[in-house]
């Protein structure tokens, strides 16, 4: 498999298959492809899996393309923002926000990933419920906005508005906290809440959340009467 990642503000990637590859992806992820595919949609993985992955935010069926011959896929992100190619090796994963997923090859496993505390569930800005990726193969993640890339040393934290994470490695840990000051709550413009992850491992943090960009877009529409 070989692929490009095309775009600017509004990324795309074409994917590549020879006679025997493979992508899934979530139904009606796919914008286009051309040359002999065979497409197989399904709940990949059992019920039990494919109810996980709608608590996750994704669809209950998966579709997977594979190529009967040279052929190529072409899957669009849902909103603007970076489209990124993550290889995993076999036994390596990550903890990824909800919607985040585009695709991957055939080899990857998606599934269900709970949080351990109940509080970062209910208030981190990412919902109860996550998303873990594993290889082997490459992943594909829809990140809306930029994408900023951090290491964190054992012990060291980073603190952040919840909806700006976009996805970490598991040896990160994640917590929440409530932003304390009546002053900071109310005229802060943050919200009740943020977010304390702390290493070692690798985060990747996005500049524009979704319910950011919607909130946005809604001070200019009309509203009824």
């Amino acid at each position: 498999m070989r692929y490009e990642i095309r775009g600017t503000v509004l990324q795309m990637v074409d994917i590549h298959l020879e006679a025997g590859e493979a992508v899934f992806t979530e139904s009606g992820g796919m914008a286009w492809m051309k040359g002999p595919i065979d497409m197989k949609t399904g709940t990949r993985g059992g019920a039990l899996k494919a109810i996980g992955r709608m608590l996750g935010g994704e669809s209950l069926f998966l579709t997977t393309y594979t190529a009967q011959g040279a052929a190529m896929v072409t899957f669009v992100p849902e909103a603007i923002g970076k489209v990124l190619a993550i290889p995993l090796q076999a036994g390596q994963s990550l903890i990824c926000a909800k919607d985040s997923f585009m695709c991957a090859e055939d080899g990857v496993q998606l599934e269900v990933h709970f949080r351990g505390k109940v509080g970062a569930g209910l208030f981190g800005g990412m919902g109860f419920v996550l998303q873990k990726i594993s290889g082997p193969g490459t992943a594909f993640l829809e990140i809306s906005g930029e994408v900023t890339e951090y290491a964190l040393g054992a012990g060291e934290t980073m603190k952040v508005d919840p909806g700006h994470i976009a996805f970490f490695e598991p040896s990160v840990s994640h917590s929440v906290e409530t932003v304390k000051g009546l002053a900071n709550i109310f005229g802060g413009g943050e919200g009740l809440f943020l977010a304390t992850l702390t290493g070692p491992g690798k985060i990747w943090l996005r500049s524009m959340p979704l319910p950011n960009l919607a909130q946005a877009i809604s001070r200019y529409s009309p509203s009824k009467g």
